[in-house]
């Protein structure tokens, strides 16, 4: 579970009820069935209106990525790489075949499968960074979902109101209930604006941020599986995976680092 994700939300909605209710206003009054089956109907309809339904049924996979954290640690990458580097300098590229199945991720299986296999590194390059491109334009829709739910929403709040308005000042009989009644109307502008940011466009923007990380492991992987396939020196393959990294944060390994140099040394 991504606590950030959850949290920000709850703090957000929190945020939003307590300081309604420090006003003096009661949150049992934001409670209007109506106005969210008019915010929230009409936001799902324009936002599979103006997408592909395959794409839409992936909503809640969506859902799931944003709210479940499974990006590959980019320490456990650079371990993996330096220890493929480490084998094939002893034992030959051939060698890692029998690593192939121990990765976790398919990107870098397939990466070390089309070494072991012989293909020329410049085809290599080109065929990861081809999947690279597929990932991110695949990630691309899902981000793109979101904005337009995004977008849609705040409309659809106003739609509600006008609707209740429309509703209020068609009868116009009973003037005591006046006040209450578009006080409830503009119920449907807050769910509107409210959902557009707090839900849908900050899981666009963590749909995005996932996808940059994601990115930049594939990138690191792709580097590491051509610095394999050129036999280069396992300390100095490390060191250029680093460099993917903040600097703050190439320290976190250190102790690794030694270890694995030692080994190379040895070799």
């Amino acid at each position: 579970m991504d606590f950030a994700t959850l949290i920000g939300l709850v703090v957000a909605i929190a945020g939003l009820l307590v300081g309604f209710s420090m006003d003096g206003g009661a949150i049992s009054s934001l409670l209007q069935p109506a106005a969210a089956v008019i915010v929230f109907g009409g936001t799902i309809g324009a936002t599979l209106l103006s997408s592909r339904m395959k794409s839409f049924g992936k909503i809640v996979q969506y859902f799931r990525v944003a709210f479940v954290n499974k990006v590959s640690d980019p320490y456990i990458i650079i371990d993996q790489l330096v220890e493929m580097a480490v084998i094939a300098r002893k034992e030959g590229i051939l060698a890692l075949e029998e690593q192939v199945e121990e990765f976790d991720d398919p990107f870098i299986q397939n990466g070390v499968r089309l070494i072991v296999d012989g293909v020329d590194p410049e085809l290599v390059k080109e065929m990861l960074e081809t999947e690279i491109s597929s990932i991110e334009q695949r990630h691309e829709i899902g981000i793109q979902l979101f904005e337009a739910a995004g977008g849609f929403a705040p409309t659809m709040g106003i739609i509600g109101t006008v609707m209740g308005l429309i509703h209020v000042l068609g009868d116009l009989t009973d003037t005591t209930k006046l006040g209450p009644e578009i006080a409830t109307a503009f119920t449907a502008t807050l769910y509107g604006v409210a959902s557009a940011n707090i839900l849908w466009l900050p899981i666009a923007n963590k749909l995005r941020v996932r996808t940059e990380e994601e990115i930049l492991g594939r990138e690191m992987a792709l580097e590491g599986i051509l610095s394999v396939q050129a036999g280069e020196n396992p300390s100095i393959l490390r060191q250029k995976l680093l460099s993917f990294l903040a600097s703050s944060q190439r320290d976190r390994k250190k102790d690794n680092a030694d270890e694995t140099d030692a080994e190379t040394a040895q070799a």
